[in-house]
């Protein structure tokens, strides 16, 4: 029943927010006239001509909600999150429909619409699930939608999760008591609803929704008969684990060929997310390389006229978990550079295994300003549309860095390496290597699209400010 409850839940919630993104679009078309002084007269403002940008829009809707799980568990998902993730899923969209409209050059459609549109949607799907909230929160405090729940367990953990409900009555679950496993303890101050070899009992005498199993990794065989008759009478069933001590990687549940297992992991792991990813790599590589192909044939010819040796710079490197790939620039040191590189080693401005030099001299006077402006790194949109590198990622090392790096360091090596990334906009060379993997970790943690669509819009500034290019 509860199950069927959230499902309706679910359904009405899609179904209003998919009513607030229609209504947007007369009241954006309200706004818009207000502002230009009702030009209805004019036929590309004619409200027939949006009709197709709301069918397009809903549908996107459905693609970016699924992919940043708006519809997710709400009960006891913070409000902050909540916005968050309409926020990334409506920017998505608008980015959608944005590209759309420059590519199509379709011009019949008023840019100040589309901007009302999506900002006028936005505060309804914000005023929706703050409505719902309070509704929620009022009915709960009324008696209504409570969800009735009891702990199998006694110990730390068990506390903790009878603690953890308690301080969220906004979420509205009800404490009905204990569980006790054989031998433990009677808990101080808190109700115990019986034993757990007489669970069967217990479940038939008590109204309850959930049971939280709250026990060591010692006793995990003794609750197998116990969930099996709470999945039987079609009562949700958490179990709680506390098996390692993970600091860094994620829990979830996988399969092995059909055999449930515990999955750890520290990189990104939402694989639509990971496939819209790899959508956008191939689209902007696509683009850059078509659009700074003149470039391309320009910065060619000064390389040649500057000093002897080729175009482009091909050097192995090492990206997603260790696969080594032929690396691209272009040449900006002199043709021998790499068999002077042990000669300058005492001269090495950072530390760690990388070398950096302000004053390099085997830079040529062409490869200072390419560098500079980091022409020097256009020919890597190539190793991306290959799929060897992405266009936001840690920077791709050498193999004989990698050799150098710590335990915790090759971390880095996760997730695929790319032309930007946090330290490309926080300073570049003027950082530290250790600061430098840092803030490569904490990309690889906080990942998410809307982060590398930031990383890229920070890069700009950071490149024509030549921010730290040596």
């Amino acid at each position: 029943m509860l199950k069927q409850q959230s499902s309706a839940v679910d359904a009405s919630l899609r179904t209003f927010d998919l009513a607030m993104l229609t209504i947007a679009l007369p009241t954006a078309y309200h706004l818009r006239d207000a502002l230009l002084g009702n030009p209805r007269n004019l036929q590309i403002y004619r409200v027939e001509s949006f009709w197709p940008l709301l069918a397009v829009t809903l549908l996107l809707w459905l693609i970016t909600s699924w992919m940043f799980r708006v519809y997710d568990v709400y009960r006891t998902r913070p409000i902050v999150t909540e916005l968050s993730r309409l926020a990334r899923a409506m920017a998505l969209v608008a980015l959608a429909i944005a590209a759309g409209g420059y590519f199509s050059k379709h011009h019949e459609v008023s840019r100040l619409f589309v901007g009302l549109y999506f900002v006028v949607s936005f505060a309804l799907l914000v005023s929706n699930r703050i409505a719902l909230r309070k509704i929620a929160r009022a009915a709960r405090r009324r008696g209504y939608n409570l969800r009735r729940f009891a702990v199998v367990g006694t110990g730390a953990l068990a506390e903790e999760v009878v603690e953890s409900m308690a301080a969220h009555p906004e979420w509205g679950y009800q404490f009905s008591g204990f569980i006790l496993e054989q031998g433990a303890p009677l808990p101080q101050r808190r109700p115990v609803l019986g034993k757990l070899e007489s669970i069967s009992e217990l479940l038939e005498n008590n109204v309850l929704d959930e049971v939280v199993f709250a026990v060591s990794r010692d006793h995990l065989e003794e609750i197998q008969g116990a969930v099996r008759l709470c999945e039987e009478q079609g009562i949700e069933v958490k179990i709680c684990l506390n098996l390692f001590n993970v600091t860094i990687g994620k829990m979830a549940m996988a399969e092995v060929s059909g055999l449930p297992a515990l999955s750890l992991s520290s990189a990104p792991r939402d694989e639509l997310a990971l496939v819209a990813k790899r959508v956008f790599d191939v689209v902007v590589s696509a683009v850059m390389l078509l659009l700074v192909a003149p470039l391309f044939a320009v910065v060619a010819v000064a390389i040649k006229l500057d000093s002897r040796g080729p175009v482009f710079f091909r050097q192995r490197r090492v990206g997603l978990h260790g696969r080594e790939f032929v690396f691209y620039k272009f040449r900006s040191m002199v043709e021998d550079a790499e068999s002077l590189l042990e000669s300058l080693r005492e001269r090495n401005e950072v530390t760690g295994p990388v070398f950096k030099m302000k004053k390099d001299p085997r830079v040529t006077a062409v490869g200072r300003f390419i560098r500079r402006t980091s022409i020097d790194e256009l020919p890597q949109f190539w190793n991306v549309l290959k799929g060897e590198m992405s266009v936001v990622g840690p920077r791709p090392p050498t193999p004989n860095e990698v050799r150098k790096y710590k335990p915790w360091q090759r971390r880095r090596l996760s997730v695929k390496p790319g032309i930007t990334c946090t330290w490309q906009v926080s300073g570049r060379s003027n950082i530290d290597f250790d600061r430098w993997m840092e803030l490569d970790l904490a990309y690889i943690d906080q990942w998410s699209l809307w982060g590398d669509v930031q990383i890229c819009l920070k890069t700009i500034p950071a490149v024509l400010g030549s921010r730290g290019a040596h």
